[in-house]
Parts: C-alpha cells; structure tokens; sequence
C-alpha cells in the first residue's frame, strides 16, 4: 500500500524548528510500518483557523496521482475545520489518520456536522452580543472616526493576504494545469478536467475558462484574482 503524508504545524517557528514535525513523522511512520510506504510527505505551515490549505491540495492531487492513501498526522485538530473535511470528503481519496484510525467517511461526516454547528452557535452568540451592546449605545467597530485609518490599514492588508493566498494557490495547481494544457486542451476543457478530478479553486468553487487563464497568468508572474 502506497501512503501521502499530510502533517500540519501551526506557526512559522514550529516549521523550522521541527518542533511538533517529528512526532507527527514518528505516529506516521508506526502507521505505515507493516502496511507499505510512504512515496511523498506535505508540510502545511498554517494556522487552524484558516480555511485555504496549499499543501493539502497538492497532497491530495499527488495521491490520487498515485493511488495512494492520504495519512493525516492528527485529525483531531484539522477536524474542527469544515472546509478540510469537506475538501476531504469530495476528494475521492482514501483518507485515514494515525492519531485516529478508525475516522472512515461516516466518521468524518459527524465531525463535520458538530464542527458547523459550533461555528453556528458561536455566530449567534456573537451576534446576540453585539446586538445588546449595539442597544446600550455602544459604537461598535468602525463606527468611530478615529479609528478610520486602521480600517483603510485593515483592507489594504486583507487585499495582500488574499492576493498571496491565490498566488500560492496557483503555484500548487499549476502544474496539473500545464499538464493537462499540454495534451493540446482549451481553457475550458481545462476547467472541466480539473472539476472532474475535484480539485477546487482557490475558494473552494468551479473552474471556468476565466480562473484557469488567471492560474497560467499568475505562473507568468501577473495579477491573479481569487477564484
């Protein structure tokens, strides 16, 4: 049995240290010994909160490549993520966990389901919160003018950090990209291989003739948008 190994740590400082790596590596090494090999290994250096996982896209791209099964180091910390399991769910590929064996699909389904419940209850009572405050007379965010510039300081962040997101995104899908333009395929013919193979664009969504040609424009090193 063939394994890809997807290990996660949360901050730069982990990453380059190792700290939290080599546990990880040990639990999947125990997993596989007897069982197969391992025949590529994907480090994601990020946050839980955040959605969009690079490395877990070219992960799942390179098992299905090679029929192998996706090992997740600790499922139990990624599974509080909605979007992971589902980018999961709607991979094809046969996924297990060595901190977590027996998480099959029904499994994972659950955990999906109690994870978007939380976030919606969370949502509520933050909103609710808000609201009673809004009511006290409370000026809530950027209702205060002296706070107008760290608004203008906020988008303009925000607008990088998308922006690198989609670079990063491209930079990991483009080489399935160029490889299925090399068999003389369209725009559009492109988008409809990837959506076959379920990989989603850089918001989760479809691929059309437009987010490709954004994809090939960012490997030239020009603007790219979100898809």
């Amino acid at each position: 049995m063939k394994f890809v190994t997807y290990l996660r740590v949360s901050t730069e400082r982990q990453g380059q240290s190792g700290l939290g790596l080599e546990a990880q590596r040990a639990a999947v090494a125990a997993h596989v010994l007897g069982r197969g090999e391992v025949v590529a290994e994907f480090v994601e250096v990020e946050s839980g909160k955040r959605a969009d996982r690079p490395e877990l896209v070219r992960a799942l791209v390179e098992a299905k490549r090679a029929g192998a099964v996706l090992l997740i180091a600790k499922l139990d910390r990624l599974a509080r993520n909605v979007a992971f399991i589902a980018n999961l769910l709607e991979s094809g590929v046969e996924v297990t966990a060595a901190d977590m064996p027996e998480a099959n699909r029904f499994v994972l389904h659950i955990m999906a389901a109690v994870a978007e419940q939380e976030g919606r209850a969370i949502s509520e009572r933050t909103k609710a919160a808000l609201a009673a405050a809004k009511a006290r007379g409370v000026k809530l965010g950027w209702s205060i003018p002296e706070r107008a510039s760290e608004q203008r300081q906020a988008v303009r962040k925000g607008a990088a950090v998308n922006k690198a997101r989609a670079l990063a995104h491209a930079e990991n899908v483009s080489p399935v990209v160029e490889q299925i333009r090399a068999g003389g395929a369209s725009l559009r013919q492109i988008a409809a291989e990837l959506n076959a193979r379920e990989i989603k664009t850089a918001r989760g969504g479809k691929w059309h003739a437009t987010t490709v040609r954004n994809i090939l424009t960012a490997k030239n090193g020009a603007e790219v948008c979100a898809a």
